[in-house]
């Protein structure tokens, strides 16, 4: 019965998009909505516009079988998947102002036996928030609403989102049951039943508890720094005890995920979320330790041309959200100590930035800072940094 529902997905980007995708070739009749007229056309013409494997055969089959189309706005629907946005503003607080203009762009679509689910990840209290916007504005009775947050890495987005295991809390019993049934339709992990506001704080969780360990390693990579030690070896030693596992430092935390969700904690409970807020300055002071480290290098140089290698927030991907690699990139132009060389293997320009391709950078560089490893920088041989002052956040070359 499910598969003969239409489904608005609205939110082309990151999850949207394979998400849509991912139905539409699952059966479902699916109307993809983003604000942005070149991303439908891109879409319409069954291409895509960002990096993610497998994504591109993907949404061309999905299009050419007619199962998907891409609009700048909702239609009538059955389902309505929201996954827009949810950043920060200035001083962390959440910026809700895409979720509620999701929740108003179907208002007036919305009927009973309808099910929207808000799949963005949300500080507590979201998918309420959803609801009370489309109830202030058009009360319809018997819409259900439920929260699913996604649970994909960049990179295996379409492996994840069928292999994973889900979580749905919906605002009340029957907005849960159905939720469930929806996403058993295409989830071959488990999905988890609970109530929406542990659903919500589920995903906030997880994020945290990553950006927690994330500082601690970037700490003891800065403590390392100043002890004259080997952080890499350090780590490595420490985790061959059986109940040690010390993840790897870098140059920060970026993504929308771990470098956002900590904050929408912080912001709606400050008095108890001290560790979780001491994770987000450790991690987010990072880029300034590796700034500090470039700036005492290049006093060695008269006029040295600094490379920046990979910009992109994690490895093989063309995702700059939140990344600290670019935000060093660009803090070290505003310096004018150097030239600075950008090497971003995944993008094909940015702004503000010169970029070059991986042999140009090394090649022309006296400085080399080493910010993402990419599966490329992997592969260089390591002679070509011997004769190069090298920075090494990521430990490529231990």
């Amino acid at each position: 019965m499910l598969k003969n529902q239409k489904i608005c997905v609205i939110g082309l980007g990151y999850i949207g998009l394979p998400t849509a995708s991912l139905l539409a070739t699952k059966g479902y009749q699916v109307l993809g909505v983003d604000i942005r007229p070149e991303i439908v056309e891109i879409i319409s013409s069954g291409k895509i516009h960002i990096v993610e494997p497998g994504l591109d055969i993907l949404v061309k089959s999905a299009v050419h079988s007619g199962n998907l189309t891409a609009s700048l706005k909702p239609e009538v629907s059955d389902i309505y998947i929201l996954a827009v946005p949810t950043p920060f503003k200035e001083n962390h607080a959440p910026d809700m102002s895409y979720v509620e203009s999701a929740a108003k762009s179907i208002v007036k679509l919305v009927k009973p036996g309808d099910l929207v689910i808000l799949e963005s990840t949300s500080p507590v209290g979201s998918t309420e928030f959803v609801k009370a916007t489309i109830d202030a504005i058009n009360p319809i009775p018997g819409v259900f609403y439920a929260h699913c947050p996604e649970r994909v890495i960049p990179g295996k987005v379409l492996e994840e989102l069928v292999g994973n295991d889900r979580v749905v809390g919906g605002v009340d019993t029957q907005s849960t049951e159905i939720c469930i049934e929806f996403y058993k339709t295409f989830v071959e992990g488990e999905v988890f039943a609970t109530d929406v506001r542990t659903a919500e704080l589920c995903k906030l969780t997880e994020n945290s508890f990553r950006d927690v360990n994330i500082a601690f390693a970037n700490e003891l990579s800065m403590i390392c720094d100043t002890l004259k030690i080997n952080v890499w070896e350090l780590i490595k030693l420490a985790n061959r005890h059986p109940r040690v596992k010390i993840l790897q430092p870098g140059p920060g935390v970026g993504g929308h995920c771990i470098a956002v969700d900590p904050w929408f904690i912080v912001s709606s409970v400050p008095e108890q979320a001290r560790l979780i807020r001491t994770a987000r300055q450790v991690n987010d002071s990072k880029p300034e330790w590796v700034i500090h480290q470039v700036v005492e290098k290049a006093k060695k140089f008269k006029s040295p041309v600094i490379a920046c290698m990979g910009v992109a927030f994690k490895p093989d991907i063309d995702d700059l959200r939140e990344s600290p690699s670019l935000e060093i990139a660009h803090h070290l132009q505003s310096l004018n100590i150097g030239k600075i060389l950008v090497c971003e293997p995944n993008v094909n320009t940015l702004k503000g930035l010169s970029l070059v391709n991986c042999e140009e950078a090394i090649e022309q560089a006296d400085i080399i800072l080493i910010l993402v490893d990419h599966k490329l920088f992997k592969q260089l041989p390591k002679q070509v940094f011997l004769d190069k002052c090298v920075i090494d956040t990521k430990g490529l070359l231990q």
